[in-house]
This record gives C-alpha cells, structure tokens and sequence, in this order.
C-alpha cells in the first residue's frame, strides 16, 4: 500500500515552485501543498523593470504559470494569498492566513523558500503613495499605471542591478529620473574602474547619478513629493523607487527554532536546515561564497532554481542526489548600449576575506580587429597569489561580455587557475571571436604574472610611483599628446631597444616603470628593460584602466600638451 506524503512549500516563484515540480515528477503519489503569500505564484521577477518602462507590452508575458496550469500539468495544490503566521517544528504544523481565513496545516516534510523583502530604511515620508518598490508584478503594474498615467519625474533609490534596470526602462519611457547611491559608485559590486563606465553610459541617457549621499526624507506634496538627500538638496518627484537592498523574510521561521544567521536560513549542503523535516533554499537561506568561503545570502534567480531542485532530489531520492553547490555570484545587467557582467569576489570581498591575490586588467575587442565593429570588453580578473586559482572576473562593454563572463563563470566553478583559461578551445570566426580570444588572452597574462615574466604595477599607486620611479610611457606620439603622466618619459615602444641609454640616463638608479594604452605594447617594453637590467613593471591595463581609476577618484592628474584635445 503505498502512503501519501505531505509536503508543504512556502513561498513560490524560483525556488519554491523549482522544488514543487521536480517533486512532483519524482512522486506522483506525494499532496503538494504551495503556500505563496502574493497573488502570482511562478513569475518572471528579472522582467518587471522592463515592464514597467514598456519594452515588454503584455503583463501575461510576466507569468511563467498559474496555480490553474500546476494544477493541470503537476497536480499541485497551489494556493496563492496564503501567508504563513506560525510554525511549530515539533507538531510538524503550520497555521496560515488566507482569503478564507486562517488554515492549519500538518506536514510530514517542510520546504521553506519565503525569498526575501525589499529593505526598508528609517527614512521620513517613505510611507507616501508615490514610493514603491519593485519586487512583485503588482509593484510593477503600480510603477507602469503611473508612468502611463503622466509622471514626469522619477527618483529611483539604490543603484544596484535593479536600481540601475530600473532607473533606465523609466528613462526609456521619457521621464525625467535622477538615481541615487549611498555607494561611493553605481552597482557597488563592481569595481569602480568599470562602474565609473556604468555612469557614463547612465548619463548619456539621460539620468541625473547622484553617488555617495543617501536620502535622508521623502516629503510629500500635493501635485508630487520632494526627496530630500543628506546633502540637503530636494528632488522634485512624481513617482520614487525604493530599491536598496532586500532582507530574508524569515521571521516565522526563526521564531519557531530554525537556526538562522543574519536573518537568514543556515542549511546544510543538502538543503536541510537545523529543524527535523524542513528544509530552505533560495534567497532566503545562508549561502557559501564558492571564492572567499564567506558566509552570505545570494539572491539570485538562478541558484534559486537549481537548489530547488536539489532539495527535491535530496528529499525524494538521497541515494541518487546531489549536494547543492556554493554559488559563484554570477550577474549581468544592461545599461543602455552597455551589458556589466560579473561573477565570483571582488576586491572588497577578498581584502574581507583576507585572501592574497593579483588583479589583472585586460582590454581585448570581442572579435576580430580586422572585421568591422571591433569594440573593446573592459575585463578585471582576480587571481590567487599562491596558486593563481581564479577568483573573481567582472567585464563591461557593447558587444560580447555575457559570453566572456559565463565562460569565466564556467572556469571559477570547475576550479580552474588562471592559466588554465590558455587551453580553452573556444569557438572563432572573425564576426565572433578572435584566435586567441579575450578568454585566452586572460590566461596568457594570468601565466606570465604567475611564472615573472610579467610584474605588473596598478592605477592606485601611480602617486607612490611618481615620486619613486621613472614611469616611461611606449605610446606612440599621437597618444601621448592626448594626455600623460607628469614627469614621464615618452619613448615609443618601436624606438625602445635603441634609446635604452636614454632611459638609464632618465632612471638615474630608480625602478622603471612602463605604460601604454592597454597593456599589451608595455608588457613587450617591460620584457626589453628587464633583460636590460632595470627593474621594471608594466601598468595593468594602461592609460585605458588608469583613466577611469582617476575619473571613479575624482582626479585629474593627466598632463594635456597645448593646443591639442583630450
């Protein structure tokens, strides 16, 4: 006789309805019981900006399924407006309140995936009705009424991939939108080499970026509200997005006993939390960084998914099941002509983690340079110092970056060294990729780092370097004339070998120190001082990386020759 077994899911959309699926095709037998505290069960959260700006007409688009269709398709008892109030883990009971009142409900296994909510500042006057977050189709509905309703103004709070997802379809839309960051820069987890590029982009459509202030009240008003900046300034406001953050919505939980840490859900590698029968997964629960070994939440779609159907498994079949893997942190965002993608840590998080590593700045094209629209990718890679394990790679640019930074993502995930990405057999054709491609060429640097053949020096000694060093620029003439450092010797690269005397006379006993444009032609100089005898090192990433590390601190430190433009 076989005996049917109750399993109750709380909380929908990736991870939640990820499980009840997989479940339900490993169990045929099994009563699924989906409790989600919204009206839309299993939607397409990553799409709502797009909504609400109007590249996306249809809001049907936005609903991946119904409680109808899981009904139909995997007999699921789906059931929506059912938020969870309390839990008793020894009873195995839970008590919820729906349209029809309270319910309560018994199970024999438990699967939390509650996700998470937009976080919510002591700011004055954010209870006004012209606030809204973007987290759920309703919110997106809110913000698209609005806009089509006549807003003009826009603030959007927080400039994370949201923030900036959003800040732009509102932009596309033809408001008017001024973006506020407490960050030093937009989207913090990048590097402020490549995010300073972001804001570029930003700007040139239009957006008013406002970084390194916060919002400190939103005032409301009769025809539109003000928000008001740490700075005292006021912004006029028809409609204001709340975007700065989320928490994990695990309140019931840990008021039950569910070990939690943070506000978030510890759970082991299979999914299991410290309750007997429930288990967690999505954003929600404590992750592992798979780089720094920190403990964090990880709110993204995709691990969602995939550790759903990892619990299922690990419920359902132990004997065949897979340990749920540490997430790399893999994301990637539009701006206008711009995608920024990044995967694994970041300098931040590897300085908290107090782990060794090297940074390489590279600037290849995507493709051939000889085949028309050759453009550059932005690449900053991480590597280990012992080791050169890589550990992190974040990359901007128009064409070309969502196949470097998965490729990347690929390698981090299988425990690749940087050298390792040398061996990559990787698709080309002059409109795709180049022979050696921008993949390839990382890990060309990453082994000439590693082995000596290349030192690098970086943007944010270049003060240290020009009151200690002599720093000689291989550009050719035209470059150089559009902007160099103080004191620097220009020496293009192609007269090095016979001006090597030059140089010893200019040194007079100090490090040399060698730039160009990206890198390339100053790792080729670098190779001729050190044979030479001078102790030398190349700028990583050249004028190109060191151009943007001054615009991200605000600095102006290039010379300009008379007459001639920057």
């Amino acid at each position: 006789m076989t005996t049917t077994k109750t399993i109750v899911v709380v909380g929908g959309v990736a991870g939640g309805m990820s499980f009840a699926a997989r479940a339900r095709r490993l169990d045929e037998n099994a009563h699924i019981i989906v409790l989600e505290r919204g009206e839309d069960v299993s939607y397409a959260n990553c799409g709502l900006p797009y909504y609400v700006g109007g590249e996306i007409a249809d809001r049907g688009a936005l609903l991946v399924q119904t409680p109808e269709s899981l009904r139909a398709a995997l007999a699921l008892d789906v059931r929506p407006r059912h938020e969870v109030v309390s839990l008793d883990i020894a009873a195995q009971s839970l008590t919820a309140e729906g349209p029809s009142g309270r319910v309560e409900l018994s199970y024999d296994e438990l699967v939390l995936a509650p996700g998470a909510l937009a976080a919510r500042p002591p700011i004055p006057g954010l209870d006004s009705p012209r606030v809204s977050t973007l987290r759920t189709v309703p919110d997106a509905i809110r913000l698209r009424g609005w806009v089509e309703g006549g807003a003009r103004r826009a603030v959007v709070l927080g400039a994370g991939f949201i923030g900036v997802e959003a800040a732009e379809a509102l932009a596309h839309a033809g408001l008017d939108v001024t973006l506020v960051e407490l960050a030093a820069h937009v989207l913090p987890p990048l590097e402020s080499e490549l995010a300073v590029r972001v804001t570029d982009e930003l700007e040139a459509l239009g957006i008013r970026v406002v970084t390194g202030v916060g919002a400190s009240a939103v005032h409301h008003g009769g025809e539109a509200d003000q928000v008001e900046l740490a700075t005292g300034e006021r912004i006029d406001a028809d409609l204001v997005v709340l975007s700065i953050g989320v928490r994990p919505d695990t309140g019931f939980a840990e008021e039950a006993g569910v070990a939690a840490e943070r506000g978030a859900i510890v759970v082991d590698e299979r999914g299991r939390t410290s309750a007997a029968h429930v288990w967690a997964v999505g954003d929600a629960t404590l992750s592992v960084d798979a780089a720094t070994g920190a403990r964090r939440p990880v709110a993204l779609a995709g691990p969602a998914n995939r550790a759903g159907r990892l619990v299922a498994d690990n419920m359902l079949r132990p004997e065949k099941a897979r340990a749920i893997p540490q997430p790399v942190g893999t994301a990637i965002v539009r701006v206008g002509s711009l995608t920024a993608a990044l995967t694994g840590a970041n300098r931040q998080a590897l300085d908290s983690a107090g782990i060794a590593y090297r940074t390489l700045h590279l600037h290849p094209a995507q493709h051939a340079g000889y085949f028309p629209g050759a453009e550059q990718i932005h690449l900053v890679v991480h590597v280990a110092r012992e080791g050169g394990r890589l550990l992190g790679a974040q990359a901007v640019g128009t064409d070309g970056v969502d196949k470097r930074i998965d490729v990347l993502a690929t390698a981090l995930r299988a425990g690749f060294a940087g050298e390792d990405l040398i061996d990559l057999d990787l698709a080309y054709s002059p409109p795709y990729g180049q022979a050696k491609d921008a993949v390839n060429h990382t890990g060309l640097v990453a082994q000439n780092v590693a082995d000596g053949t290349l030192r690098l020096w970086y943007a944010d000694e270049v003060d240290e370097v020009l009151e200690s060093a002599l720093v000689v620029d291989v550009r050719r003439a035209d470059e150089w004339v559009t902007g160099h450092l103080p004191g620097a010797l220009h020496v293009p690269h192609t007269e090095l070998r016979d001006r090597l005397d030059e140089v010893r006379a200019q040194a007079a006993g100090r490090p040399v120190r060698v730039m160009c444009a990206s890198g390339v032609r100053s790792a080729i100089a670098h190779r001729v001082l050190t044979q030479a005898g001078f102790d030398s090192a190349s700028l990583s990433g050249g004028s190109i990386t060191l151009r943007d590390h001054l615009r991200a601190a605000s600095r102006e430190l290039l010379t300009i020759d008379e007459g001639i433009p920057a």
